[in-house]
């Protein structure tokens, strides 16, 4: 597994998968305790969406985020929502897919969003944080499209949830 930061959020880590393949298939390793030691996850979520779906921007102010797209193919965009930083609401987009297989370690404050973009996805969530996961109602929540965010999505009408819109 190699790891690199984003140009620029440097920040955000993005993992590439070690891959062995035979003729039975594949297996790939998008964690490894050995490369990054200070994160322990506590929970693992996995969601299923089909094409045009948008979810996000949302985080909170304890969670680290491992992401990745299991199947299929994903736009993911992540925004710095640290206020005192100098990159406060600047973006950083990537395609996640179960090609690349590269998966994005996201920090606490950092909002996360992604667009699905194959038929039909799988999107990994592994949650490391103290205490209680933050759910929904102690989430911070930013509209797809926010003036503030500047992120020009390469679609106008995405299904979104309720609290998306």
């Amino acid at each position: 597994m190699k790891i690199s930061s984003d140009k620029n959020l440097k920040e955000i880590k993005i993992l590439s998968a070690s891959i062995f393949k035979d003729n039975r298939g594949e297996i790939w390793t998008k964690w490894d305790l050995k490369k990054l030691r200070n994160i322990s996850f506590n929970l693992s979520k996995l969601t299923r969406s089909k094409k045009n779906v948008l979810r996000g921007f949302h985080g909170d102010l304890k969670s680290w985020k491992l992401v990745s797209c299991i199947k299929g193919k994903v736009l993911n965009v992540v925004v710095d929502y640290r206020k005192n930083s100098k990159n406060f609401l600047k973006c950083s987009s990537f395609i996640l897919n179960d090609k690349n297989k590269k998966s994005l370690l996201i920090p606490p404050m950092f909002l996360n969003s992604w667009l699905c973009m194959s038929q039909d996805c799988i999107y990994s969530y592994d949650y490391s944080f103290k205490g209680n996961y933050n759910d929904v109602k102690n989430q911070i929540s930013v509209k797809w499209d926010d003036e503030r965010i500047k992120y020009n999505w390469p679609i106008k009408k995405p299904i979104l949830s309720t609290r998306d819109r």
